[in-house]
């Protein structure tokens, strides 16, 4: 199957539920980006077993925006829906790079694509950001980013039947096994920035919620099915990216940059 992408986006739901439906096509997909794969249209393009953009073509990805219509009840509602976004490590070194490190990037920076991210945010390029690195600190200062979205941030969300992190919930982790701390939800802010770095699945081995499943990321995927399914290796060509349902967990992190898709799930509670 040969999928055709030239699309400006549309409603998150629908691209979802056409994502999903793509993912579950037996046969390989071809996606080929001809002119733009914007906001929704961005996450459909994902579930191509291969993706083709033209030298010209535009992929545009962007932070989670609504629009609302109403009086002041149906404003605030919008914005509890935004504030429902779940902070995880990126934004914390994000906040290192444009502050403690005052610009100057470091491997980490630039492996998990912070570094890139800043870049196209500041629009400054490479080069420059290097030679005026206190310039580019103060930039990505600047940003709407940095500014409004990264504090309306919460460390967790939570329903009646799940819970959304990350990495994990907050616990004392010593050498390969992790303890609770009792009231996870009291913890103070270095314990939230410690569990964004956690491999959930290893640490839903000891720390749970009863009664709860915890919807987590960082950690590929492939992992839980490698060590806890015994199916497939963790890169290798029979790798497996798809979400790793557990015992109250389930964990959705594609390794996009290896997988070349994204896990997306519609849980409704």
């Amino acid at each position: 199957m040969v999928i055709w992408i030239n699309s400006p986006g549309g409603d998150c739901i629908a691209a979802s539920q056409i994502y999903a439906m793509l993912m579950d096509y037996p046969g390989n997909v071809t996606v080929k980006i001809d002119g733009i794969a914007a906001s929704a249209a961005s996450v459909i393009a994902m579930a191509g077993t291969k993706v083709l953009m033209a030298p010209t073509a535009l992929m545009m990805i962007h932070n989670p925006a609504t629009g609302a219509f109403g009086d002041h009840t149906d404003m605030q509602k919008a914005i509890e829906m935004l504030d429902e976004v779940i902070r995880g490590n990126h934004e914390d070194l994000y906040e290192e790079l444009a502050t403690v490190d005052q610009g100057q990037p470091f491997s980490h920076h630039i492996s998990n694509g912070t570094y890139d991210t800043a870049l196209q945010l500041t629009g400054m390029d490479k080069w420059m950001a290097l030679i005026h690195q206190y310039d580019f600190a103060e930039a990505a200062q600047d940003t709407p980013y940095y500014k409004r979205i990264i504090p309306a941030m919460q460390n967790y969300y939570e329903t009646a039947h799940y819970i959304f992190v990350h990495g994990w919930i907050p616990c004392l982790r010593e050498r390969t096994t992790y303890c609770s701390i009792g009231n996870w939800r009291k913890a103070d802010d270095n314990m939230w920035s410690t569990a964004r770095w956690f491999n959930g699945m290893d640490a839903n081995q000891f720390v749970y919620e009863d009664g709860k499943t915890i919807v987590c990321g960082h950690w590929h995927a492939s992992y839980g099915h490698t060590v806890y399914e015994k199916k497939g290796s963790e890169f290798g060509p029979d790798a497996n990216f798809q979400p790793y349902y557990g015992n109250g967990i389930i964990a959705l992190d594609a390794c996009t940059v290896v997988s070349g898709f994204v896990n997306c799930i519609i849980i409704d509670d």
